[in-house]
């Protein structure tokens, strides 16, 4: 699936210079003006060079400006519907505020799918299932994310691992072997301490699958397979509020893949645990 322009600069945009945000932005706002104006018609609308312009286009993935506005002309319809939610107003009651923040997350989820490559998910299984040992590594609000995608793979017969404290996931990182994976979760893709797990996991040599919202992120470049995740921000709703549902349903994804990869052991284990849990729950 080819993935959007929208969508691709949401997922470059905190790695663009202060001048592509601002060519990001006009884009973003005014798709038919870029679509069917000249490149310098547009460099003296934004007063940049047109070469700055066309260096832009080059970093989206297209060979040069002019197959980027016919991609506009064909994804006309990707950017009219680029708000499904409207920001939220003082006078919103508190129901309408809760149907934006609804739509905010579907919008969230429905975006991060479209990023989704057959291709990645392929290589991130096989890593997954090959790996001795699966570990989860994340701080602050990602730190959440991976502890539920640990909970969750718990029920595979992957052999799994994941520990909340930051010295214990440094310590964890630099003590596994190139048969180990690492999933390491990050919505900036810019925690220090996320990277450095990420180094330490490089340089024993094991996989590494990132999930962030940035693909130009220093996290994403560490990655030998990497997610992105596409989120929307309202007030009070954060960004990495939104990007957190997405991140669940990538890990989500990655975990019922892993399960029908090996199923007749993944029966198995999901029963163990299913008897164990039932033997504490009240009748």
């Amino acid at each position: 699936m080819n993935i959007s322009i929208r969508l691709k600069i949401k997922s470059l945009y905190n790695g663009l210079s202060s001048t592509e945000q601002r060519i990001a932005n006009y884009i973003l706002e005014n798709p038919n003006a870029v679509a069917y104006h000249s490149i310098s018609d547009l460099s003296s609308e934004l007063h940049v060079a047109g070469s700055t312009l066309f260096q832009f286009a080059k970093k989206l993935g297209y060979s040069g400006f002019k197959e980027f506005k016919m991609a506009i002309l064909l994804q006309e319809n990707e950017f009219s519907s680029t708000s499904i939610h409207e920001t939220i107003q003082d006078d919103d009651n508190f129901l309408t505020i809760a149907q934006k923040v609804f739509d905010s997350n579907t919008k969230s989820l429905n975006d991060t799918k479209k990023m989704l490559q057959l291709d990645k998910l392929q290589a991130a299984a096989n890593m997954i299932a090959n790996s001795k040992t699966l570990y989860f590594f994340g701080v602050g609000g990602s730190e959440i994310v991976a502890q539920d995608a640990y909970h969750k793979f718990l029920r595979s017969p992957i052999s799994v691992h994941h520990s909340t404290d930051y010295h214990m996931q440094i310590m964890e990182a630099s003590l596994l072997t190139q048969q180990d994976c690492a999933i390491c979760i990050s919505h900036t893709g810019n925690a220090k301490e996320t990277i450095k797990i990420a180094e330490k996991v490089k340089e024993v040599g094991a996989k590494v699958i990132v999930i962030t919202s940035h693909a130009s992120s220093p996290l994403a470049k560490l990655g030998d397979s990497v997610f992105i995740s596409i989120s929307e921000e309202i007030e009070f709703h954060s960004e990495a509020l939104s990007s957190r549902i997405a991140q669940l349903s990538i890990l989500d994804s990655l975990y019922v893949i892993s399960m029908f990869m090996n199923k007749e052991k993944a029966k198995e284990t999901l029963s163990k645990v299913r008897a164990s849990i039932s033997e504490i729950k009240q009748i």
